[in-house]
């Protein structure tokens, strides 16, 4: 099976005779993934435009493939047995315009460089997500924010295609249902294609000032010297995940090579060799804690794979 599928997707050309598609076998999904963990994924497909992706999606779904869509893997904690089935990357789908002000972006878009572009044009809005180490369809998925911001204050639609029927659809703003980290598509096993953007005009020193400030804010408070997958839970209503982790002296736990942070509790970093199977024993360890000290049931924000 493995032959016949790279075959047919290594024969997808350009029209100017180049390949159409970038296909890997056993590729560790430790170089694809920030957090540096993972084992190989039995396929790893680079498409290099929407037509591609679709092609993929079609075609891995006629070999009954298990597929898993991946951007800049920045939520992600792939297990150290790899993945069987088909591993595709967005990264490739990057486009970005602005009309007005208006921005569509491709799902592999990278949040921060879509930040730093729409800058460029005075328009404000996206200020949040300078540093969000994500891609626009990761973010848009999952309701990315930071500092009071969030994808749901300016994403006015998305476009999706459905893998299994090929059906592509359009949802407009209030259709996302955007909840903390919640979206539609949590439910739903829809590939995000791209999304629009609705920003307004502002003064570009001042958002200039503001993106500076939220870097600064990453850089002093988050352990950006080590791979992590950012902040590992979400929020118990009304208290601050990493400053319950820090009161429950669980700074410094390390398992392996996994380790919760002594810069910021909230994430966990991978501080040399860590396992997935490191990383989710940890997990447990700091969930069973806060469950007993503060009765609150952590839930992660990043996603397991395996």
């Amino acid at each position: 099976m493995k032959r016949k599928l790279t075959e047919e997707l290594l024969a997808r050309k350009n029209p100017d005779g180049t390949p159409a598609l970038s296909v890997l076998t056993d590729e560790p999904m430790s170089n694809h993934t920030t957090f540096r963990i993972g084992g190989p994924a039995e396929y790893f497909i680079i498409p290099h435009s929407e037509k591609d992706l679709l092609f993929v999606l079609d075609k891995l779904k006629e070999e009954d493939i298990r597929t898993f869509i991946l951007g800049k893997g920045s939520n992600v904690l792939f297990a150290d047995e790899g993945f069987r089935g088909a591993v595709v990357s967005t990264l490739s789908l990057d486009r970005v315009t602005v009309d007005g002000n208006v921005v569509a972006a491709e799902c592999g878009a990278s949040l921060t460089a879509v930040a730093r572009h729409v800058a460029r044009y005075s328009l404000t809005g996206l200020e949040f997500a300078f540093g969000i180490p994500g891609s626009v369809g990761g973010a848009v998925y999952m309701n990315a924010g930071a500092y009071g911001g969030e994808m749901a204050s300016v994403v006015e639609r998305t476009r999706t295609v459905d893998p299994f029927t090929g059906i592509i659809r359009t949802y407009e703003r209030e259709e996302h249902e955007y909840g903390y980290r919640e979206s539609v598509f949590r439910g739903k096993n829809e590939v995000i294609l791209s999304t629009e953007l609705s920003l307004s005009t502002g003064n570009p020193d001042e958002i200039e000032e503001r993106m500076a400030d939220y870097l600064e804010r990453r850089q002093s408070k988050q352990p950006l010297e080590y791979p992590s997958a950012g902040s590992v839970f979400k929020r118990c209503e009304g208290r601050f995940t990493g400053q319950m982790i820090e009161e429950a002296g669980l700074k410094g736990l390390t398992v392996g090579g996994a380790q919760v942070s002594n810069k910021h509790a909230g994430f966990i970093i991978n501080v040399g060799g860590a396992t997935a199977r490191d990383v989710l024993e940890l997990i447990e360890i700091i969930r069973k804690t806060i469950l007993d000290r503060f009765s609150c049931s952590l839930e992660c924000e990043m996603i397991c794979v395996s």
